[in-house]
């Protein structure tokens, strides 16, 4: 027999442009299930699947052991996510829900943490499409400035797609979305009956135990999941969020999480462990090995077209990432929390969170490139930045999935069965314990680099919080 919770129901959250849209016109234009679910789709199958193969080679195939306690936990946190924006479907996702359950300070640091999240995986995006645009232009990668200006232009297409409307950024994923899926599907259904065990290389081919193996390695693939939480930070975007929101966070993580699972499995059967540890263009170099396994020259033309089709992958993937990172701070704009200019919307999209965002990942790419060492590669760049993400994406994780218990044992949650509430605990809890993993995971470096750029905003904080208070005075 099942019980219900006499809870009040919370009341309906005031209707500004944060559920409605933010502004109308033919510009702006929300978003579907279909579309809602390729944002996720597209934000969360961008980059990361087409390079991180290759940086979590040096593990060994432990490494698709900590690729299964991945997709689990990114599962968790889709459920997690969509459970939250049923309650709260407004933009702003992770800020929202923090704000809402902690107060002001909670939803800035959430806030704060995924703008730092956006923008510089922007980085590691443009970087890494660089690793597959030399196959295309080998000139892009014959030096480091040559890198740094291929990169650049990769992040600011999509950022003038942004500035164009959401009309168009939605335009722009879909299409990416069903291009990027040719080459992962080839490799990902096609390459298993290519498959080579003697490729796989060690089981395990670092000195550290098997426990830390896999939260290492599971510390760079986090940012292959990232984007779970796509469709709740554009909520206001979307048609009927309460509704498709969930949905669409479901959806497009199960649907990512088969093809990356198959995907990497393909990639390294198919090529060598000791090709694909140095490999810029890994899913390049499958393709090539299923067409030239029987000494013909096809692989060559295939891995091309792979190439490009992961080219306007990550620059599809950009294209998401780039609305997301200026979503956050436009919410937190909205109420006080933020400078007023990020509020500024145009054709439906904020403006200056956009050019502000894509500065920002910019000078991060010229630093890399002008940083001593050899700027001609790009996976070490890649791994550090990557790095970084984990540590300050876990941070609104964490605090959405304390906001969802806060919820559910406060009794602000609507009316529900006792064995929904029980497995909306149960994935709440397992989920904040999957984001402390991945924080324990990412290593003594990310986590110092990241507390200074989450503490750095803590001043900026203290002003905005001042200034609010003066003008409710």
């Amino acid at each position: 027999m099942s019980t219900t919770l006499h809870a009040p129901t919370p009341a309906p959250a005031p209707a500004d442009d944060r559920t409605t849209g933010g502004e109308t016109g033919p510009h702006a234009r929300r978003f579907g299930l279909p579309v809602a679910t390729c944002l996720v789709m597209g934000n969360i199958i961008g980059g990361g699947i087409f390079l991180l193969p290759a940086s979590v080679a040096p593990f060994g195939t432990i490494s698709l052991v900590a690729f299964g306690v991945l997709t689990a936990g990114a599962i968790a946190l889709a459920l997690v996510f969509g459970r939250l924006a049923e309650r709260h479907p407004q933009t702003g996702g992770p800020y929202v829900y923090a704000r809402a359950a902690f107060g002001d300070f909670a939803g800035f640091l959430a806030a704060w943490s995924y703008w730092i999240t956006a923008w510089v995986s922007n980085a590691a995006l443009a970087v890494s499409a660089v690793g597959y645009l030399t196959v295309l232009f080998p000139a892009a990668g014959a030096h480091r400035w040559s890198i740094c200006l291929a990169a650049l232009t990769v992040q600011w297409l999509p950022a003038l797609a942004n500035l164009a409307g959401t009309r168009y950024v939605g335009a722009v994923q879909v299409v990416a979305t069903v291009l990027k899926f040719a080459p992962l599907l080839l490799v990902a259904v096609g390459g298993l009956f290519f498959f080579d065990p003697a490729n796989l290389g060690p089981f395990q081919a670092t000195d550290q135990s098997a426990a830390g193996a896999v939260s290492a390695s599971a510390a760079i693939l986090l940012f292959s999941y990232l984007g779970v939480e796509s469709a709740t930070v554009s909520a206001g975007e979307v048609r009927d969020p309460a509704r498709n929101v969930g949905r669409a966070t479901i959806l497009g993580t199960v649907g990512a999480a088969v093809v990356y699972l198959l995907g990497t499995l393909a990639v390294f059967g198919l090529v060598a462990h000791d090709r694909l540890v140095s490999s810029t263009a890994p899913f390049t170099d499958a393709v090539n090995a299923m067409f030239s396994a029987d000494g013909g020259a096809g692989g060559t033309w295939v891995g091309t077209l792979v190439a490009c089709a992961a080219v306007i992958s990550m620059i599809g993937a950009l294209n998401g990432w780039t609305l997301l990172s200026a979503q956050t701070p436009y919410a937190a704009a909205k109420d006080g929390l933020f400078p007023k200019a990020f509020e500024k919307k145009k054709r439906g999209v904020p403006v200056v969170g956009v050019i502000v965002t894509v500065a920002l990942a910019s000078a991060l790419t010229v630093y890399n490139s002008a940083a001593p060492g050899d700027g001609a590669g790009t996976g070490g760049v890649f791994e550090i930045l990557v790095l970084i993400t984990t540590f300050t994406a876990t941070v609104p994780y964490l605090l959405s999935t304390a906001a969802q218990i806060h919820f559910l044992l406060s009794g602000q949650a609507e009316r529900v069965h006792r064995g929904r509430l029980v497995r909306d605990g149960v994935l709440a809890v397992l989920a904040f314990a999957f984001s402390m993993w991945l924080v324990a995971g990412s290593g003594y470096a990310a986590v110092y680099q990241g507390v200074l750029f989450l503490f750095a905003g803590v001043p900026v904080y203290a002003v905005m919080s001042a200034r609010k208070r003066r003008a409710a005075v």
